[in-house]
C-alpha cells in the first residue's frame, strides 16, 4: 500500500486481526543481521504477565485480564521469521500463542499465525498474505449463539511507482468468520482500496478510495464506501 491498509485508516469494517505481542509489555530477542543465510532473521518475544490490568499503549484500551474475551492467558509468546531467498522476494511467517488459558478445560485454545510474500520487479511490487486466528472457546460453549471459532484472512496488493514522486496501489482484503454452531453460516467481509500518493520533499499527499462489503461480518449491514485525503509531513 502506498498509504495504508484499507482496514487501517478509520476502518468502518471492524476487521478482526491476529493476536500480536505488541499489545503487551514484552521482552524480545532478534538474531543479528547477516548471521543466517538469505538475510534470514528470527525474532522471539515473550510477555510474562498478562493477568493484571496494565499493558502497553497499543493494548486497544482493554485490560489484559486472564481468560477475558480478548486476553486469554497468563503469558504469551510470539516468533517471527523473515527471509530474502532471491533478489526482490521477501517471505516470512509468524506464530502467537497464550499460556495457561484459564483454569478449566477449554474446547479450543486461542492462537494465531500468518505468512506473507512480497516481490518487487522494476517499478512494481506485489504482496500476498494469509492469516489465521482461533479464538478461545470455553468448555460447554458450543451451544452459545454466534460463538466464534476462527477467522481466515487473505490480503493482496500491488503497487506501481510512476516516478520518484508519484505512486499508486490497489489492495484487496477478505476476512471470513466461522462459528461453532453448524447452522450459523460463515460470513466473508471484503475491503478493497485504490490509493495514490505524491511526495513533495518532506510532505506526502495521499488519496484513498475504499469499499467495504459485509462490514462487521454482517450480511444485514449496508456496504460502505470511504474516501480519505491525508497530508503527512516529516520534520
Amino acid at each position: 500500500s502506498v498509504y495504508s491498509r484499507p482496514t487501517d485508516m478509520g476502518d468502518p469494517s471492524s476487521t478482526v486481526d491476529n493476536y500480536t505481542i505488541d499489545a503487551y509489555n514484552n521482552i524480545q530477542f532478534h538474531t543479528p543481521a547477516d548471521l543466517l543465510p538469505f538475510a534470514t532473521t528470527v525474532k522471539v518475544a515473550y510477555a510474562p504477565g498478562l493477568d493484571g490490568t496494565n499493558n502497553s499503549g497499543n493494548g486497544q484500551g482493554a485490560a489484559s485480564g486472564q481468560a477475558s474475551a480478548t486476553y486469554v492467558g497468563a503469558s504469551a509468546q510470539e516468533v517471527r521469521v523473515d527471509s530474502e531467498p532471491v533478489d526482490g522476494l521477501k517471505i516470512g511467517a509468524s506464530y502467537f500463542e497464550f499460556n495457561n488459558q484459564g483454569v478449566a478445560k477449554q474446547n479450543q485454545d486461542a492462537e494465531s499465525g500468518a505468512y506473507y510474500a512480497t516481490y518487487a520487479f522494476g517499478n512494481i511490487t506485489a504482496g500476498y498474505s494469509k492469516a489465521y486466528r482461533a479464538d478461545l472457546v470455553a468448555d460447554g460453549a458450543l451451544n452459545t449463539n454466534l460463538e466464534v471459532e476462527s477467522y481466515d484472512q487473505t490480503n493482496m496488493s500491488i503497487a506501481y511507482v510512476v516516478n520518484d514522486d508519484l505512486s499508486v496501489s490497489y489492495e484487496k482484503e477478505t476476512s471470513e468468520v466461522s462459528y461453532q454452531e453448524g447452522d450459523e453460516a460463515d460470513v466473508e467481509q471484503k475491503s478493497t482500496g485504490v490509493q495514490i500518493a505524491y511526495n513533495m520533499g518532506g510532505m506526502t499527499l495521499a488519496l484513498a478510495r475504499n469499499t467495504h462489503d459485509n462490514p462487521g461480518y454482517s450480511t444485514s449491514d449496508a456496504d460502505r464506501d470511504q474516501t480519505l485525503f491525508a497530508v503527512t509531513m516529516a520534520f
